[in-house]
C-alpha cells in the first residue's frame, strides 16, 4: 500500500474519531405509549454532512481505497439526488480529490449549495435515469473513479458490527421500555442501509422485523413482489429514497414487508413531525412516518405491545424553498389538507 493510500484511511479513521453518534429521540406520542407502543427516530441530521449519507460515503471511501481504486488525485464521480453527493464532497475534500456529483436538475438548491461549499462541482441531467451513464461517462472522460452507490452501498459497510447504524441502534435502545424494536423502519434509495440493517437482524437473531417505506413512483415495492430485475417505474419525486430502476445494492429477500406512501403523505407527515420535534426534518423522514404511524395502529389493534425505530435522515433546512414551502408544494403535489386529516386519524 503507497503512503498516499495510507494516509488517506488516516485521515478518515480521525474524522470518525471526531465524531460522536447520533441521537436517539423518543417521540412523544401519549395515545401509542398507553398501550406499551414506543416510537423512535435516530436523528441521522446530526453528522458533520447532515444527513444518513455520511455514514454511507466514509464506507464508499474506504472500499474504494482498499481496494485500489482511488490514488492521489483521482476524479471522484458519484451519481446522486444531493445527500451522498454532498456527503462524498466532504470526504472528497478530507482528502484533496476532485468530486464531481452528477444529478437531476430538481435537485435542491440548497444541497447544489453544500456540493459547492465542499469544493465539488456538479452535472446535471433532466431525468434521475439519466445520471447512470452521465456518471460514468464523467469518470472514463477524467480518467476518474465512478464510486457507483448503487451498486456498492449493500456491500461497502460491514453489516456484523463495527458500529454500522443497527448496532448503535440497539446499543441505545437497551435500556428503553421494549429494547428489541418489533420493526425497523427505513426508505430506500441505494438499498444499502435496509441490507445492513436486514443482515445484521439475522446475524444477531433478533426477532424484530423490517419495514421498507417506499414513496409513490419508485420501483422497490413491484420488486419486492414480484423478484424482478427489469422492472421500472417513473422514479421518486421525494429526494433522497425511491429509484426508477432496481438497483443492485437492494436485497428484497431481506425485508419482511414493504408500505408504499405517497407524495401528499409523506409531506403531511413532515409537517407533523416538524410540529413534533419543534424542528424541520426533511421529506424522506416524513415517508419513514407514515410506515411507522402504520405499524403503530396495527400493533394497538393487535394489544401487541413493542417499540418502532425509524430515522431522521436529514434536517429540513435543505428543504426551505420546495417541501417547506406550501406554495410549492401545491403547485407539484397539489393540496395536501386529505393527507394531514388521514395522518390525524393515524396519530389518534
Amino acid at each position: 500500500m503507497n503512503s498516499w493510500v495510507q494516509d488517506a484511511i488516516a485521515r478518515i479513521a480521525a474524522d470518525f474519531q471526531r465524531s460522536a453518534d447520533t441521537h436517539l429521540i423518543p417521540l412523544p406520542l401519549p395515545t401509542f405509549a398507553r398501550h406499551g407502543i414506543d416510537l423512535y427516530l435516530k436523528d441521522e441530521s446530526t453528522h458533520p454532512t447532515g444527513s444518513l449519507k455520511h455514514r454511507l460515503a466514509r464506507s464508499l471511501f474506504l472500499y474504494a481505497l482498499c481496494n485500489g481504486w482511488l490514488h492521489e488525485g483521482t476524479t471522484v464521480v458519484e451519481a446522486s439526488s444531493g445527500s451522498t453527493a454532498v456527503s462524498e464532497a466532504y470526504f472528497a475534500r478530507l482528502l484533496g480529490l476532485p468530486f464531481i456529483a452528477v444529478m437531476p436538475r430538481s435537485t435542491s438548491a440548497e444541497k447544489i449549495a453544500q456540493i459547492a461549499f465542499y469544493g465539488g462541482r456538479t452535472h446535471f441531467v433532466e431525468h434521475a435515469g439519466e445520471v447512470y451513464a452521465a456518471a460514468q461517462q464523467l469518470a472514463d472522460e477524467t480518467g476518474g473513479h465512478y464510486m457507483d452507490q448503487f451498486t456498492y452501498a449493500e456491500r461497502a459497510t460491514d453489516w456484523r458490527g463495527n458500529n454500522n447504524i443497527t448496532q448503535s441502534m440497539f446499543e441505545q435502545m437497551a435500556h428503553e421500555r421494549c429494547p428489541v424494536p418489533a420493526w425497523i423502519v427505513v426508505g430506500a434509495g441505494t438499498g444499502g442501509t435496509s441490507a445492513t440493517i436486514g443482515r445484521y437482524l439475522r446475524y444477531q437473531r433478533h426477532a424484530t422485523q423490517l419495514c421498507v417505506a417506499d414513496p409513490e413512483g419508485s420501483v422497490f415495492a413491484a420488486y419486492h413482489a414480484q423478484r424482478d430485475t427489469l422492472l421500472t417505474a417513473p422514479g421518486s419525486r421525494i429526494e433522497g429514497i425511491g429509484r426508477p430502476r432496481v438497483e443492485p445494492s437492494f436485497i428484497p429477500t431481506l425485508v419482511e414487508r414493504m408500505e408504499v406512501v405517497s407524495n401528499l403523505e409523506s409531506v403531511a407527515a413532515m409537517h407533523a413531525l416538524t410540529g413534533l420535534l419543534g424542528r424541520k426534518v426533511g421529506p424522506s423522514t416524513g415517508t419513514n412516518f407514515v410506515a411507522m404511524l402504520r405499524l403503530a395502529n396495527e400493533m394497538r389493534a393487535q394489544q401487541t405491545p413493542g417499540s418502532v425505530l425509524s430515522l431522521l435522515c436529514d434536517a429540513g433546512e435543505r428543504y426551505e424553498k420546495t417541501y417547506h414551502d406550501a406554495a410549492w408544494v401545491k403547485a407539484q403535489f397539489g393540496d395536501t389538507t386529505p393527507a394531514r386529516h388521514h395522518l390525524a386519524t393515524l396519530l389518534g
